[in-house]
C-alpha cells in the first residue's frame, strides 16, 4: 500500500505521540531532570576548587601545564556565552525553534548557564596562578608558564573559525530571520560551542603525555577528576532525560557541546584515573616533588607504587 506524503506525515506523527510520556510520568521525569541538573552543576562546579587549592598548598603550580587553564578560560567563555544566548536570546531561540520542530524548546537550563559563570571566573583564578608575583610566591624551578605552540595555534584556528561564521552571517543579511536554512545566528553560536568541545578535545592532551614523560601525576589534583567524572555522568543522564520527555531524540544532536562535554569529560577523566591510581601510583598532593634529587622521600609518603609494576621509573 502506497501512502501519500500527507498520510506519511501522519503516521509518523502518530507514531512519535504514542512514545510520548503520559502527564505523570513526565512530572516525575521533570523532578528528576531538575535533580541531576543541580546535582552536576554541584560536582562540575566543586571541580574547579581542588587544582587552584593545591596549588596554593604548593606555592607552585610545578606540575601543571599552563595549556589547561588557558584552554578551560577560552573554553568557557564560549559556553557561558552560548548557553546565555540560549536561555535569553528571543531571536535564536526562535531560529532554534524553527530547525528542530519537533522538540522546539533548546535543551539548556539555568543551571548550565550559572555553572559556566563560575567555572569562567575560576579559570580566571588558576590561570592567573602562573604568574606567581600575583601571590607572593618564589618563581620554581622547571615550573611552565606559557603554552605550547600547538595549542595556540589550535586555539588562533578556533578563534578564526568563529570570525569567519560571523562574516557569513553578517554578509547575508539574513541573520535575524526564524526561519529557513540561511546562515543565522544560531549558526555562530553553534560555532562557538563547537570551540569549546574542540578545545575542551586538546585541552587535556598536553597534561596526558606530561603525566607519561614523567610517569606520575604530581602537580596534578585527582580530586577534579573524580567531581569531574561525577558531573560528566549526571549532565549525559540529564541530557537522555530531557529529550525522553519531548520523545524526539534530536534533542541530543541539537546540544551537541553539552552531549561532546560529558562524553570527552568521562574519557579523559578515566585516563587520569588510570594513571594516578594504576599506572604511576598516588601521590602526596600537598608536597613539591624536587625533580632534580634522586631520592624519593619515602618516610613523608610523597611518592607510592603504583598498582602496576614498571621500569626506569624517573624520581
Amino acid at each position: 500500500m502506497i501512502l501519500s506524503p500527507q498520510h506519511e506525515e501522519l503516521a509518523r506523527t502518530v507514531s512519535r505521540c504514542a512514545h510520548v510520556p503520559t502527564f505523570h510520568a513526565q512530572e516525575v521525569m521533570l523532578i528528576q531532570c531538575s535533580i541531576c541538573g543541580w546535582l552536576y552543576f554541584t560536582a562540575w562546579s566543586l571541580s574547579f576548587y581542588p587544582q587552584p587549592i593545591l596549588n596554593f598548598q604548593r606555592r607552585s603550580t610545578k606540575g601543571f601545564l599552563p595549556d589547561f587553564p588557558l584552554l578551560n578560560l577560552v573554553g568557557f567563555s564560549c559556553y557561558t556565552i552560548s548557553t546565555g544566548v540560549f536561555l535569553y536570546s528571543p531571536v535564536v531561540r526562535g531560529q532554534y525553534a524553527s530547525r528542530h520542530a519537533l522538540s522546539p524548546e533548546p535543551t539548556v537550563r539555568f543551571n548550565d548557564f550559572a555553572f559556566g559563570v563560575h567555572a569562567w571566573i575560576w579559570c580566571v583564578v588558576v590561570y592567573s596562578q602562573f604568574w606567581p608575583r600575583l601571590w607572593g610566591w618564589d618563581y620554581g624551578k622547571g615550573v611552565k608558564r606559557h603554552a605550547g605552540s600547538l595549542t595556540l595555534g589550535i586555539l588562533a584556528g578556533c578563534l578564526l573559525g568563529v570570525a569567519i561564521t560571523i562574516a557569513f552571517v553578517a554578509s547575508s543579511g539574513k541573520g535575524s530571520d526564524q526561519g529557513g536554512n540561511a546562515w543565522a545566528w544560531l549558526d555562530v553560536i553553534y560555532a562557538i560551542q563547537y570551540v569549546k568541545l574542540v578545545l575542551t578535545v586538546w585541552k587535556y592532551v598536553p597534561q596526558v603525555v606530561a603525566n607519561y614523560k614523567r610517569k606520575s601525576t604530581m602537580g596534578w589534583s585527582i580530586v577534579q577528576q573524580l567531581l569531574d567524572f561525577s558531573g560528566g555522568a549526571l549532565s549525559l543522564l540529564q541530557l537522555l532525560i530531557d529529550s525522553a520527555m519531548q520523545a524526539d531524540w534530536s534533542g541530543l544532536t541539537g546540544n551537541p557541546v553539552k552531549l561532546g562535554l560529558a562524553n570527552i569529560s568521562l574519557l579523559f577523566d578515566i585516563i587520569f584515573i588510570t594513571q594516578h591510581y594504576v599506572l604511576y601510583g598516588p601521590v602526596d598532593e600537598k608536597g613539591v616533588r624536587d625533580e632534580d634529587a634522586n631520592v624519593i622521600d619515602v618516610d613523608h609518603g610523597r611518592e607510592r607504587e603504583s598498582l602496576l609494576p614498571h621500569t626506569n621509573r624517573p624520581t
